[in-house]
């Protein structure tokens, strides 16, 4: 279910902790479910506790994830807004960035070509009204 790159430069928690959310906000992992035990992860990836540990803390402060003492970590049931809500406060920095590549000479056309791979990706294309559609 987990890869890892360890040629990233990305730190693995931080690779653990956008793989889940990817999974949470694609439906693989719904509300309630339980996550792998620290120690299940820890062998299957051959990595630190410690690592595995971290993620799941991180991802606990900001409620998306829940401990339950003696039982596990859990999805928590409003993972999925916090996550999504998360996505929507980028815009401010994705208007940087994209006003970035304009003053760097990169076009709409090429921009929107980003885009609609990015989309392709996910498995949604887009029309022409900009909407998503699955």
């Amino acid at each position: 279910m987990f890869t890892i790159d360890a040629l990233s430069r990305t730190p693995v928690y931080e690779q653990i902790q956008k793989q889940l959310e990817k999974f949470i906000l694609s439906g693989i992992m719904k509300p309630g479910e339980q996550l792998p035990s620290v120690r299940s992860m820890s062998i299957e990836l051959s990595i630190n506790p410690n690592t595995i540990l971290k993620a799941y803390s991180d991802l606990d402060k900001r409620g998306v994830i829940k401990a339950v003492p003696g039982k596990g970590y859990f999805v928590c049931e409003n993972a999925f807004d916090i996550l999504h809500n998360s996505a929507n406060h980028k815009f401010d920095e994705l208007r940087g960035i994209i006003h970035s590549m304009a003053m760097a000479g990169v076009t709409k056309s090429e921009l929107y070509r980003l885009i609609d791979d990015a989309f392709e990706d996910i498995g949604q294309s887009t029309n022409t009204e900009g909407d998503t559609e699955k």
